[in-house]
């Protein structure tokens, strides 16, 4: 009886005296640390030049939104002016107490024209003087058969996906190099990590994404520019209703994977926080695809039969 009073008033002790303090102490620490990094965050944000392409809608234009909250000057990219502007007419009629907002620059301009990737860069930065985040948001999707594919749709995908926001980024780079500051941000995909069947050129693109911003990030830390790639899942946008076909032809249809698929808004708040913490790769998926990363590296034959019979279902189906 004696020992277990002891024992007891041991216990009330250390937890009186030390455990509950230190625990305490634990936690402010903590929630010092998470404050001073998001003040960090909204100072590097806050007037920083920020262009985002494909920003006529979907993620592109939510990321507008945050971006423009956060109190960046936008530069808002994209090939259809009418709906731009409607976007920054939007964007200067809302109301942002927090931080001094700006008036959003246009550019219009087709990422699979080179000649006109160079004109729209030496317009910003005739404007502006420098860029401080690049986002390569703009890009197309596909559905279709590999053998029933062309090969100038497999370029239209690329030409759009890969060599675009690339011959984009080797023409921003300079003045970053110069300034030895600079964020290049690369929306990717998680078919950047796994390919599924029926979306060969869209995961091709997606793959050389991943390839091209792994080797820019490491060749642009000697002049201390950031890279990140982000990879999400599937995102409830008209990327699949835009989709091309394996003839070239418009896909039109909503599939079910993207209805049930994120908010763009939430995935955007994740951009901004992604880009704020110089994150350099980041997957923003559920937890199957997420799994599905690993599967393939550690049981790819397992990865292979599962891919196989979805290709036997999928074409199944649309037999039926």
């Amino acid at each position: 009886m004696k020992k277990s009073l002891l024992k007891v008033r041991v216990m009330d002790f250390i937890t009186s005296t030390a455990i509950l303090p230190l625990l305490f102490g634990c936690v402010g620490i903590f929630s010092l640390f998470k404050l001073l990094q998001h003040m960090r965050m909204k100072a590097y944000l806050r007037n920083a030049v920020v262009i985002i392409t494909g920003a006529t809608s979907g993620l592109g234009r939510e990321c507008a939104r945050v971006f423009f909250a956060a109190g960046a000057k936008l530069v808002l990219c994209g090939r259809n002016r009418e709906a731009l502007e409607e976007l920054a007419r939007e964007l200067a009629a809302s109301r942002v107490t927090e931080v001094q907002t700006h008036k959003p620059y246009i550019v219009t301009f087709d990422l699979a024209d080179p000649g006109a990737i160079v004109a729209a860069t030496a317009e910003i930065l005739q404007c502006f003087g420098y860029v401080d985040v690049l986002i390569n948001n703009a890009g197309i999707s596909y559905r279709g058969a590999i053998i029933d594919t062309t090969t100038d749709v497999d370029k239209r995908v690329m030409e759009t996906n890969y060599f675009g926001p690339v011959a984009l980024t080797k023409a921003i780079l300079p003045s970053m190099i110069k300034r030895r500051h600079g964020h290049i941000v690369a929306i990717s995909s998680i078919q950047g990590k796994i390919s599924i069947p029926f979306r060969s050129a869209y995961a091709a693109s997606k793959h050389a994404t991943q390839a091209f911003f792994d080797c820019l990030r490491a060749e642009m830390e000697q002049y201390e520019i950031e890279v990140t790639v982000i990879s999400p899942g599937y995102i409830h946008t008209n990327l699949s209703l835009n989709a091309i076909t394996a003839d070239g032809s418009k896909y039109g249809v909503m599939d079910k994977t993207t209805a049930q698929g994120r908010r763009p808004m939430d995935v955007a708040r994740d951009v901004l926080a992604i880009v704020g913490k110089k994150k350099k790769d980041v997957i923003l998926a559920d937890l199957l695809p997420s799994l599905a990363i690993y599967l393939r590296t550690l049981a790819p034959g397992l990865f292979f039969s599962l891919m196989a019979s979805r290709a036997r279902k999928e074409q199944k189906s649309k037999n039926s």
